[in-house]
């Protein structure tokens, strides 16, 4: 019997209707294998995966494979989404067993939970130097049979490495004085200075780094020139705005097709932040077109965010997304708007991008541009705002067709972490680029995640769909989401938002933190036993748990005093200091902290209606101040920064404990915000 059909998760209705007899993740399913004296399959994915779906159809579709599976095991899907504590856990036993890891992952266990054999995908027959998935069925169930011993001593060992790799390995000394120069220098080795980003293929858009190298002048370049080459490159969509996951090659030009909300929430802050620094208005382009996809696909009804959408459209990969030059002539006729945009985005009869799983759809291509538009304006004689012009109004019939295709589809479900990513990009855009429409959706998204998945004791629930908020919240949704409180405090001056943040942080200590190990536990103390409570340090895609909860200390520590606040932060990053230098690029969240530590301690505070403060806001906008203390208020009380000034449209600010003289004059604040030191 399938028990499926009863979840919220999409992915795992999408397997609702197979003929294998799925467990959703349960204490039921492992007493079930007990009773049964069989092992566990456990099958890990997400809704949007490319390779989760290629598995399911080969083999969980599949009659026989289904009739094996259930004979001989108890089978049960996760959402890695919906359980990112599960999946830490049997990602780590895939890695340490394999090398790499991935999705789907399939991970076979003892009834008591404990890992003897890990892989990813397998394809049902045997090829690309893999078993294939039935004949792998056959041999562990023969070995449970036959060869029990081995397999439970494999479990014990395996189990204990994943134990081990739980446990810290830092210290509590003192950063040293050039950490942060040093984490530049490392990251510069591995900086592919021709294309940006760093390694070779595939290409991650690696935020959290690139935001640690913003704030940093012996870094910003290289962050810079990443931004630029993804922005012109395939893994940004160059009709409908977006990025795209990760880059197949080592240019940004072939992207993994599908998108994620944590990609796009976090990248919008990154070039918010780039056109601070820069004046550089395709930064801010690309931000405005990021968050008109948000808005326009991924924002449901009630407010709240979806998870991601899907690489394929009706199995094939990118279909929605890419064109042959016949299809852009249909639409824009055969003349010259047609041979403009067949230039700007490189489009070729050869193509560039062909789904080796669907090869009878032809070489298509991936959007991109290989010369900026201005450029070519001036190569071709033209007039660079009348081309611009052109160009425009094609991409729109060009993105008006496009939508008329079917459709990649769309994960629906609402998590609270990834919520507080893009609850931030919101209100960064709304005080950054002063529009109150975004800001009216950041608060929406609060009311929203207060009203639905806060509980009366104030904790958080991890994943909401349709009308059911469920799972209890990690660290990452507590500490994520009070960031984008902090930020939406920066943005809109209501003291209520920093308050709730106040109180998610008090979760945070309370419940995650473990003071022998010197970290923050991604799961409380409270939550189900797994084989080890995790503590996630490497960022992957998202800003990882220590990372988020040392940031948001520091915010403590700058906005309440709360000196024990920052001293956790500050043992965090000590902490994990070692491994920081030894894999700079997958910590950027740590340097961002490291970084912040290090920082002269700046306080601005704007008091007055919002009226009165609108033009001082406008040049504090100006600034990137990623760890300044943002303070607006229409009346001096509630935090120490604020108590007793006199508002009226005032700005203070001030640099420890020297503040310079209050003015209500927008361009005396301007000289005064040039004149903050910047610590890097």
């Amino acid at each position: 019997m399938n028990r499926l059909a009863q979840e919220t998760s999409p992915y795992l209705l999408q397997h609702a209707d197979n003929p294998v007899d799925w467990w959703p993740w349960s204490p039921e399913a492992f007493e079930e294998a007990r009773r049964r004296d069989v092992p566990v399959l456990l099958s890990i994915g997400y809704s949007t995966c490319h390779w989760c779906h290629v598995m399911a159809h080969e083999s969980f579709e599949d009659e026989a494979t289904a009739r094996q599976m259930n004979a001989g095991f108890v089978n049960i899907k996760v959402d890695r989404e919906e359980r990112p504590d599960v999946d830490r856990v049997y990602m780590t036993a895939t890695q340490l067993m394999t090398g790499q890891g991935g999705w789907p992952m399939t991970v076979f266990l003892t009834p008591g939970g404990e890992p003897f054999y890990a892989g990813t995908y397998f394809p049902p027959e045997d090829r690309y130097g893999m078993p294939g998935f039935r004949r792998l069925l056959a041999t562990v169930a023969r070995a449970w049979q036959e060869d029990r011993d081995k397999l439970l001593g494999n479990a014990e060992a395996l189990t204990g490495h994943i134990r081990e790799a739980s446990r810290p390995r830092g210290t509590a000394d003192d950063l040293p004085a050039d950490f942060l120069t040093r984490a530049v220098e490392n990251l510069r080795r591995v900086y592919d200075a021709d294309r940006g980003g760093f390694g070779s293929a595939p290409k991650f858009p690696g935020t959290t780094t690139l935001d640690f190298l913003l704030t940093r002048a012996d870094g910003r370049d290289m962050a810079l020139h990443t931004l630029r080459r993804m922005g012109a490159g395939g893994i940004y969509d160059q009709l409908g705005g977006g990025f795209h996951r990760y880059s197949v090659d080592a240019e940004w030009l072939v992207p993994h097709f599908e998108k994620m909300l944590y990609d796009n929430a976090q990248l919008t802050r990154t070039l918010l932040r780039a056109a601070q620094y820069t004046g550089d208005d395709t930064f801010a382009r690309l931000a405005r077109e990021t968050l008109a996809y948000l808005e326009r696909e991924m924002l449901a009804p009630e407010g709240g965010f979806y998870s991601a959408q899907d690489a394929d459209t009706q199995g094939v990969e990118g279909l929605t997304f890419t064109w042959t030059p016949d299809e852009i002539r249909e639409v824009l006729g055969d003349g010259p708007d047609a041979d403009l945009v067949l230039r700007v985005y490189g489009v070729t009869e050869k193509g560039n991008f062909l789904d080796p799983h669907r090869p009878e759809y032809g070489s298509r291509n991936v959007l991109h541009v290989p010369t900026p538009p201005e450029a070519l304006a001036r190569d071709l004689g033209e007039d660079v705002p009348a081309l611009l012009e052109r160009l425009d109004t094609a991409r729109m019939h060009l993105f008006e067709a496009r939508q008329r295709r079917p459709q990649p589809g769309t994960d629906t479900k609402v998590l609270t972490s990834w919520n507080g990513l893009a609850l931030a990009a919101f209100a960064d855009a709304g005080r950054i680029l002063g529009e109150a429409h975004y800001l009216e959706v950041a608060r929406r998204n609060a009311d929203f995640v207060r009203e639905q998945m806060r509980l009366p004791d104030g904790t958080l629930r991890h994943t909401y769909k349709d009308g059911v908020a469920r799972v209890e919240g990690l660290l990452e949704d507590h500490a994520l989401y009070a960031l984008g409180l902090v930020a939406l405090y920066q943005a809109g001056g209501d003291l209520a938002h920093l308050e709730w943040a106040r109180e998610l942080w008090e979760v945070v200590q309370g419940d995650f933190w473990d003071e022998e190990a010197g970290l923050f536990r991604s799961t409380g103390g409270n939550a189900e036993t797994l084989l080890t409570r995790q503590a996630e340090a490497f960022d992957a895609a998202v800003l990882s748990d220590n990372a988020a909860a040392a940031l948001l200390g520091l915010w403590m520590g700058r906005y309440f005093g709360d000196e024990e606040a920052e001293r956790l932060a500050r043992r965090t990053v000590q902490t994990y200091a070692a491994d920081m230098l030894a894999a700079p690029h997958g910590m950027g969240g740590l340097w961002q902290a490291a970084a912040f530590l290090q920082a002269p301690h700046v306080d601005v505070a704007l008091i007055g209606t919002p009226a009165e403060r609108a033009a001082l806001e406008r040049v504090l906008a100006r600034f990137p101040l990623p760890f300044a203390a943002l303070a607006p208020a229409e009346q001096g009380e509630g935090l120490s920064v604020l108590e007793g000034r006199p508002g009226g449209g005032t700005a203070y600010v001030c640099v420890g404990h020297a503040c310079d003289l209050p003015t209500k004059d927008p361009e005396v604040l301007a000289g005064q915000l040039e004149r903050l030191p910047t610590g890097s």
